[in-house]
């Protein structure tokens, strides 16, 4: 009799557990898929030198995340290609007092992607991905503020943001 009541309750508790997987879940379309190369991204825009910056974030977080091992392209079961496609700074907050001189700037890198089977050359996966920081303007007045200095320590922050959403996107689906 006791048997017969605690046998629904412990259907109850333990089907709960029931659609859990041990282990990384991968979408679909890359379940194949174990190693991947990852070269440097294609650069479109003005720039310079942020092709091997946005190609290590993504390695980085590659390794981070575990689903998927780094390998050279010869040996990979993918290829990962990356094109940044726009860095754009806006203004975000104004100097008090005076509108025309902005204080803090939000950078945001856009790029496009596709991941390619390295043997059949079919395309897996293909989106476009953004990544973004914000950062302020270093010195008091605009004469000793160096804008350029600034955009580039900021760089690495919004190229590991850009890797986070294109490797959860690889290798969680979304």
């Amino acid at each position: 009799m006791r048997f017969a009541l605690l046998l629904p309750v412990a259907a109850l508790l333990l089907g709960g557990c029931a659609g859990y997987h041990v282990g990384p879940i991968k979408p679909t379309r890359m379940a194949k898929v174990t190693t991947i190369a990852v070269p440097t991204f294609k650069n479109d825009t003005l720039l310079p030198r942020v092709e091997v910056l946005l190609a290590n974030s993504v390695i980085k977080q590659f390794q981070q995340d575990g689903t998927y091992q780094i390998a050279r392209e010869n040996a990979a079961d993918a290829i990962f290609q990356g094109h940044l496609e726009q860095v754009i700074r806006r203004p975000s907050r104004s100097v008090r007092g005076n509108v025309l001189l902005t204080r803090e700037y939000t950078l945001t890198l856009r790029c496009t992607y596709e991941v390619h089977d390295r043997v059949t050359g079919v395309v897996l996966d293909r989106r476009s991905a953004v990544g973004q920081t914000t950062f302020f303007v270093s010195g008091t007045d605009t004469i000793a503020a160096d804008l350029t200095q600034d955009e580039r320590q900021a760089l690495p922050l919004a190229a590991e943001d850009l890797a986070k959403d294109i490797v959860s996107h690889l290798s969680e689906g979304w």
